[in-house]
């Protein structure tokens, strides 16, 4: 549906795989690479040179990616280097070198390109600084003698740079960067107090703790300054493995845990007009210099990008009509204009951030350059300041009309579907949300039931009563009178509103236990590929007749452990992988809805959304008494929530740097084009960076987002996201740099697309073995400049790192074997973890515990009292009193823990006559007394902070062990469970490996 590029066509490349990649497949001799209505988002010009090479296998796998492998060499170098962002030859902060300002071309936004990186040197150094990218900053100079402080460090700040003026100071010998260390008291729980550490221009902050006796090298104890990173060899430690017997004496209170707000993005005060990182989060965002060094950094080099992501309040994404110019973008590159565009010839052309092209700039366009050579217009040019904008794309961007916003449901009727209550919920939901549906007045909306047979509808807007017709031939599927099975809303909606309502009652007595699946779905394709739009799917059983049609393969516990062992977790039938790919070439996206206390083949199914940009929903032994708010809600998210139809996205990066593979629920149409039928602000995608030269020579690296589609109400658009990053010459400056989160991200979906290949115990592996070789590396930074010892040491940035790996290691897609998650809702899981966001992912690995009880009971607490009642937890047994209340949310459910001690007249007050009942089959409501009142207070608050999903409540009492009971003791992610280690046994046999392989 149009093009970033007009007029060029794209041809498919079906990327290389990966070492995470799953066995290639078989071409669908059905797939096409180009949609009737969608050609390439900004295919690019022919290049002067590419290492871009076709190949012969299928464009999909089981979890899309692409990925060329980077030239090798081991050359390395020194990049020039913004003043604020200095990479250092030693492993510490040098003391800063003097800025003078120099001649040189005006950026709008980019770093000056004659500054220099610092380096150890008795001289002082001259860098210009571009006054338009310097942010307040302050001070970085830090006292001679370091004060000790506890855990954990206050963050280092920056120098504070005057735009115009030099900075004289003298330089110094560089120090290693300062961080972290925790270790291990002795066995009888002493303190060891930490020593001053020499004078040095090192962090303000030290701290640690003393090795027990019997694991003390002698003289390894002394102080350490603050280093920022964990530690080293994990390599043979198994997260399965028995926890380590001895006591280390070490309190588990001083572990990091994410109970403090996302640290700040420094990045946002080198570069303020980068986009926010909602919409982009590189692993770190210090790019390396050098292929060497990049192989040093084995916390894989990527980013997370969500596109749609919500915008904080304040912050809409402005929206720019260029109308007379048409977009202005490099016509080399094809990236479109942005904040670290260069204008030059007093404004008559532009200089390209991406590929330093030099473009003319159009004669509608032009403003002149005043004395600092920022263009006179500049305020009243958002794409020149702002790193998110969203430009309205002209005729040439469009091959066809923008489509409508389409929703076309298909609808297992079978007795499972009826007897749980699901259908009932999903046509009252569906009729409640019919004025909420986006692209009023041109909506189009349909409907398909099936059992053993097909059930069609005429919509049409003169009849009064919808018409039903039954085809019964699964083989040879027809679509009678296909024109009114697809009907405006507006125009029909008296007749959708009658379908609705005496839908439930049609199927009532419907005793049928089959499912036509395969040939309701290749009847759905009929009917929507004229229109494209989103296709959701309620399935409540096994498909058993017609194309399609799966065995009851199960889960066998005896393949556990074996080379077998994945296959289970991997699609069965080919049929639904050529059905997506026909489904992307026609602009369908396809959310998966699946209900069943039996096997369903979630793994099968759920590929239907993988490659189509869509999401899996799981309802295990749906029961609409228990789940109905669950699915209304998620289901009324699902159809209301802004959607971009018909998108397309492709990353643009600098020169010397390319994505290689991608990682998320998508179709790969070339080598770097994403294809996305609808995409919206609960989808994120991930994917993998490397290095094409040997050296950058460049001293920022720039990043552009770009999503072309089609909004609701009918316009082209292509949201754009920019951002730039430094480029560093040393290992610590990466390390600083990092982001926790979006490592995690990335690995997460590395592992999961892992497990699709080889054993769960080996998926985990994979992210131990990452972590483990990455802190080696950092240790190695600081072992010969300080006596280390019996210290573990770790970044700031990475603090959370062990612990989310190990939760990572626990979730449901990962954990465990046979018995540790039923295979339908590990798959599922699984799907779902694929698509996350990375704050969303990160609380599912690791939710909020928090106790209640105090709070319900106080009478009108203040601000700060109330803040302090309700402070999260440690997810651990040890949090869980008898005597209290406990609210466990992890973004899509809420667990109500009640202590077996609790007062009965807390219980009364919250579940009325049903306090003795089976809290397992309790629903919550509100009662009509203040502490009931409160508590549903604090659970639409907590819901409204997370709007995407719905957090369904469950009740449990201590003692019972009902389902959701183990599920949560399951999900206390720093206890012993199921042979699991806990949160302390994993940082003591870390340090016992550590300690073996020194």
């Amino acid at each position: 549906m149009g093009t970033e590029n007009p007029n060029q066509p794209n041809f498919p490349i079906r990327p290389a795989s990966t070492p995470f990649a799953a066995p290639p497949s078989t071409t669908p001799s059905g797939f096409r690479p180009m949609a009737p209505g969608m050609a390439s988002d900004a295919a690019r010009p022919p290049p002067m040179s590419t290492s871009y090479a076709p190949s012969t296998a299928a464009p999909f796998q089981r979890f899309p990616m692409a990925q060329v492998p980077p030239p090798q060499n081991s050359f390395g170098g020194q990049p020039t280097f913004p003043p604020s962002v200095r990479p250092v030859s030693a492993p510490g902060l040098s003391h800063p070198v003097p800025l003078q300002q120099q001649p040189q071309s005006f950026p709008m936004g980019s770093p000056a390109h004659s500054m220099s990186t610092s380096q150890p040197s008795t001289a002082a150094q001259q860098s210009a600084v571009d006054p338009r990218l310097v942010a307040p900053r302050s001070n970085l100079q830090q006292p001679s003698q370091p004060t000790v402080s506890s855990y954990p460090p206050s963050r280092p700040t920056f120098q504070q740079g005057l735009s115009g003026y030099s900075s004289q100071q003298p330089s110094a010998m560089t120090q290693p960067p300062l961080g972290q260390a925790v270790g291990f008291p002795p066995q009888q729980g002493g303190h060891v107090p930490s020593m001053p550490a020499p004078p040095g221009p090192f962090y303000s902050q030290q701290g640690g703790y003393a090795l027990p006796s019997q694991m003390q090298h002698p003289g390894s104890a002394p102080p350490i300054p603050n280093v920022q990173g964990l530690a080293e060899d994990f390599k043979s430690l198994s997260i399965g493995s028995v926890p380590g017997s001895y006591d280390t004496g070490l309190d588990s209170k001083v572990l990091p845990r994410p109970f403090e707000s996302d640290t700040q993005n420094l990045l946002s005060e080198l570069f303020p007009m980068n986009c926010s990182s909602q919409y982009l989060r590189l692993t770190t965002s210090g790019i390396p210099n050098s292929q060497s060094l990049a192989s040093r950094w084995h916390l894989t080099l990527g980013a997370v990008v969500c596109p749609l992501a919500e915008a904080s309040d304040g912050e809409e994404v402005p929206i720019i009509n260029f109308a007379t110019t048409g977009i202005i973008r490099c016509r080399r590159c094809r990236t479109y204009v942005n904040p670290y565009v260069t204008f030059t010839d007093s404004g008559r052309k532009w200089r390209c951030n991406i590929c330093q092209s030099l473009n003319d700039v159009h004669g509608d366009y032009f403003a002149h350059l005043d004395a600092t050579g920022r263009r006179i217009d500049i305020n009243q040019r958002p794409e020149l300041t702002k790193g998110s904008v969203e430009f309205i794309a002209p005729a040439e961007y469009m091959v066809r009309p923008p489509m409508p916003p389409t929703y076309f449901f298909l609808i297992d009727v079978s007795i499972s579907a009826i007897k749980s209550g699901m259908l009932e919920v999903i046509a009252q939901t569906i009729k409640k949300c019919l004025d909420s549906l986006p692209g009023f007045p041109r909506t189009q909306i349909g409907f398909i039931t099936y059992d053993s047979t097909i059930h069609f509808y005429n919509m049409k807007s003169s009849l009064t009563q919808p018409q039903m017709m039954v085809v019964s031939d699964l083989e040879d599927t027809f679509v009678p009178l296909p024109d009114d099975l697809l009907v405006n809303l507006s125009e029909s909606r008296a007749v959708i509103d009658a379908f609705l309502d005496s839908l439930p009652s049609m199927f009532q007595d419907n005793v049928n236990v089959e499912s036509a699946f395969g040939p309701a779905l290749k009847a759905v394709f009929m009917v929507m590929n004229q229109l494209g739009g989103k296709l959701l799917i309620f399935q409540s059983t096994l498909p058993s007749l017609g194309v399609g049609r799966l065995r009851l393969r199960g889960d066998d516990p005896r393949i556990y452990g074996t080379d077998k062992e994945h296959t289970t977790r991997t699609p069965e039938d080919p049929f639904y992988k050529q059905m997506a790919a026909d489904f992307t070439k026609y602009q369908i996206a396809v959310n998966v809805y699946t209900f069943s206390d039996k096997y369903t083949d979630v793994a099968t199914l759920g590929t239907l959304a993988k490659y189509t940009g869509g999401q899996v929903y799981h309802y295990p032994s749906f029961q609409a008494t228990i789940h109905k708010d669950k699915l209304s809600q998620e289901l009324a998210r699902d159809l209301t929530r802004e959607t971009a139809w018909e998108a397309v996205m492709r990353i643009r990066c600098g020169k010397g740097v390319r994505f290689t593979t991608y990682h998320g629920n998508f179709m790969l149409r070339s080598t770097d084009l994403i294809a996305l039928p609808a995409v919206d602000c609960d989808k994120a995608y991930a994917m993998q960076l490397s290095l094409e030269e040997t050296l950058l020579t460049t001293q920022t690296v720039y990043f552009q987002v770009a999503l072309l589609y089609t909004s609701s109400s009918g316009e082209r658009r292509i949201r754009v996201h920019t951002a730039a990053a430094p480029v560093v010459a040393e290992l610590g400056e990466m390390y600083r740099l990092a982001d926790a989160g979006a490592i995690v991200s990335l690995f997460s979906r590395l592992a999961i697309e892992k497990t699709l290949s080889t054993k769960l115990e080996e998926a985990r592996s994979s992210i131990q073995l990452r972590i483990v070789k990455a802190l080696r590396e950092y240790r190695n930074l600081y072992a010969v400049q300080h006596r280390l010892g019996g210290r573990m040491i770790y970044p700031e940035s990475l603090k959370l790192l062990p612990l989310y790996g190990l939760a990572l290691s626990k979730s449901t897609p990962l954990r465990g074997g046979y018995s540790d998650a039923q295979l339908d809702e590990r798959c599922a899981s699984g799907y779902t973890m694929m698509a996350l966001p990375v704050a969303k992912l990160l609380k599912l690995l690791y939710p909020n515990l928090i106790r209640v009880d105090e709070y319900l009971l106080k009478t009108s607490p203040l601000t700060g009292e109330s803040e302090n009642m309700l402070k999260r937890l440690p997810l651990t047994v040890d949090s869980l009193d008898v005597r209290g209340l406990y609210i466990y949310d992890d973004g899509f459910r809420f667990v109500i823990w009640f202590g077996k001690m609790l007062s009965t007249d807390v219980i009364k007050s919250l579940l009325g006559d049903e306090f003795a009942a089976d809290f397992s089959k309790v629903c919550l409501h509100e009662q009509d007394n203040e502490v009931s009142r409160k508590l549903m207070g604090l659970l639409r608050k907590f819901r409204q902070s997370d709007p995407s999903y719905y957090q369904l409540c469950h009740l449990v009492r201590q003692g019972e062990q009902p389902r959701e009971g183990f599920f949560l003791l399951r999900n206390l992610v720093e206890d012993q469970v199921g042979g699991t280690n806990g949160y302390m046994d994993w940082i003591v046999q870390l340090h016992r490996q550590i300690q073996q392989n020194a």
